[in-house]
């Protein structure tokens, strides 16, 4: 969004024009030791750092480095109990060495994961911000039994997390610091043409998801439906070899009988905008026809289902669009990357859930787009109504996959807790791919039942279905509500994402969904 127009604002406010970090980021085979700049950092496992008899570690690596600071480094790590545990680090300042700083930074037991490797990343972008380093290096501490493809990911995920942990959205502060890295060397993981084709990879996805983070954490007074769709016409600008984009008005979401999100977005002083950007290849014929539907509530009172009380996070239902910025991410990196032989429709039914006399009540019928009327027994449950139409208008594309991904319910967040997202869908092989896509991403995916007997809660005495059952199984039945609204021809996936689109720590978006999305596409590509 650092491009976005400028324009008045509830509240006056006006976004910073802040461009996302610019690093320049080189593979090297080069002696740690003999690296000059502000910050080398070394990525170790618990194994890494076992000291011998003396004190002294065993790994060659830190011996050789340790060795050259007098023992500084072993000392320093057995003052702080730093013993390689995840999410533990340690930086010093050095003599001696082309490098001012030292770091150490844990990876667990066996950092064989993306995300351990992305964290890696993250940990070290934010310790350059802080120390104000402008060069850093990056080395793995044991990366000889790592293979060739494992090299490349970790590469790629390294690269990623920097971007990330340097980064701060800034836009909404007054007084803000400029991040100063500006160049990152990463140290004894190969070189050579693959490894660059890694590394630009990385940059396109983490580029894609800041784009992300800036659209979540955009309060709705600034995010309308109307502000979503220019950012979907501008990224369907910058990429225009490849991208084209159609935005639909309450008119023609009428001609196409889209009942059920017209119904959701009623109340609002602020029109609904439906959103679809179409990514097609540069050349060739088109092998697979894709569709990623993400849930556009730019803000949700919950409607005369009002959200009231402890922990009903109504202060923090801008992030109810968390799935269109993962929708809309994915669709900025592809614009990038463009895959070969894969179509993919990024399709968003946004609008905001409000309350006025215009409003839809509790007890109200509305009509979806494929004939079937359903009872609004909970105005809260309004992500699902706006799904239902955008679902059918995927079909209608004739595409043979759909993953949808919604903030939906509450339920998953504390089912699952917030780093994991829930995965509902009847195909076994969707299943596979999708979460072998979450696994080369780092980000964390767990399957759930479709359990078909839960549906008895959702029957209604006066239309075809409520939009909620009771409280028992609520992801579930969610989930069993929007399989109403999918052709039985097409492979479907619902991701509720309602957990981890948010870090609480760090009162950010996180850009979820968006590396999973890009991986699964590329694995549907030519």
């Amino acid at each position: 969004m650092a491009h976005s127009i400028a324009r008045a604002t509830l509240g006056l406010t006006q976004p910073n024009q802040i461009v996302p970090p610019k690093i320049s980021f080189a593979a090297k085979e080069i002696d740690l030791v003999e690296w000059k700049g502000d910050i080398l950092a070394i990525g170790v496992t618990e194994k890494d750092v076992a000291k011998d008899g003396s004190s002294k570690f065993q790994n060659p690596i830190l011996q050789k480095l340790d060795s050259k600071l007098g023992g500084l480094l072993s000392e320093a790590s057995s003052e702080e109990d730093f013993t390689g545990k995840a999410g533990q680090s340690t930086i010093l300042r050095v003599p001696g060495l082309g490098t001012k700083r030292v770091g150490l930074v844990g990876l667990g037991p066996a950092a064989l994961t993306t995300a351990a490797y992305c964290g890696l990343g993250e940990t070290i972008g934010a310790a350059a911000k802080s120390a104000q380093a402008s060069n850093v290096a990056i080395a793995l501490a044991s990366s000889e039994t790592l293979s060739a493809d494992s090299k490349l990911t970790t590469v790629s995920a390294i690269a990623s997390g920097t971007v990330l942990g340097t980064y701060e959205d800034s836009r909404f502060k007054s007084e803000s610091k400029k991040p100063t890295l500006t160049s990152v060397d990463i140290l004894g993981l190969g070189t050579g043409p693959e490894v660059e084709k890694k590394l630009k990879f990385a940059e396109s996805v983490s580029s894609a998801v800041i784009f992300g983070i800036n659209l979540v954490n955009a309060p709705a007074n600034i995010l309308t439906p109307a502000v979503l769709a220019e950012e979907a016409k501008r990224l369907a600008s910058l990429y225009s070899d490849v991208l084209t984009t159609t935005i639909l008005n309450v008119e023609q979401c009428k001609e196409l009988k889209m009942g059920s999100y017209l119904g959701v977005a009623a109340a609002s002083a602020n029109p609904p905008h439906f959103i679809h950007i179409v990514y097609k290849p540069l050349g060739g014929s088109v092998k697979t026809k894709l569709a990623l539907v993400g849930k556009g509530l730019t803000f949700d009172s919950g409607g005369y289902n009002i959200k009231t009380g402890p922990g009903c996070l109504i202060e923090l239902m801008k992030f109810d669009m968390g799935g269109s910025a993962a929708v809309l991410g994915a669709a900025k990196a592809l614009g990038q990357i463009k895959p070969a032989g894969v179509e993919v429709h990024f399709i968003v039914a946004a609008c905001e859930n409000m309350i006025s006399g215009t409003g839809m009540r509790p007890g109200d019928i509305v009509t979806a787009s494929n004939g079937k009327t359903i009872e609004v027994n909970n105005t809260d449950a309004e992500g699902r109504l706006t799904l239902a139409d955008a679902l059918v208008y995927a079909c209608n594309q004739g595409v043979e996959k759909i993953v949808d991904l919604a903030t939906l319910t509450g339920a998953c967040r504390i089912a699952l807790g917030s780093s994991i997202a829930a995965v509902f869908t009847p195909s076994d092989d969707l299943a596979k791919e999708v979460l072998e896509a979450s696994e080369v991403a780092g980000e964390k995916l767990w399957r759930m039942p479709l359990e078909e007997s839960y549906w008895e809660s959702m029957k209604s005495g006066v239309a075809d279905m409520v939009n909620t059952g009771g409280r028992p199984g609520g992801s579930i039945t969610a989930a069993l509500f929007l399989k109403q609204f999918v052709d039985e021809k097409v492979q479907w996936m619902h991701i509720d994402m309602a957990g981890p689109v948010w870090n609480e720590k760090k009162k950010s978006a996180t850009g979820f969904g968006i590396s999973t999305l890009v991986e699964w596409v590329l694995k549907n590509s030519s």
